[in-house]
């Protein structure tokens, strides 16, 4: 799930740094992820994790590390079609 997270970020993060550079919890807003980046991730994440996120996941802190979406996606898919 991680490689896929990572892989999404990096097609549509608009990150100024390598994805592959950056920690797990490193602060992708730190980083340089945009609200506009983070909207375009989270329909990348929806599209490809077949979920949607519900109202109470639109925040940033539930985009701010790749560790905190994984944290949410796995919220909202059932663990064996998250592996």
């Amino acid at each position: 799930m991680i490689e896929a997270i990572r892989a999404l970020i990096s097609e549509h993060g608009r990150l100024p740094v390598p994805v592959d550079s950056l920690d797990d919890s490193q602060d992708l807003y730190a980083s340089g992820l945009t609200s506009f980046a983070a909207v375009q991730l989270m329909l990348a994440l929806e599209d490809h994790f077949e979920v949607e996120f519900p109202e109470t996941m639109l925040n940033r802190r539930s985009f701010a590390s790749i560790t905190a979406i994984k944290t949410c996606i796995e919220e909202l898919v059932p663990k064996s079609a998250a592996a």
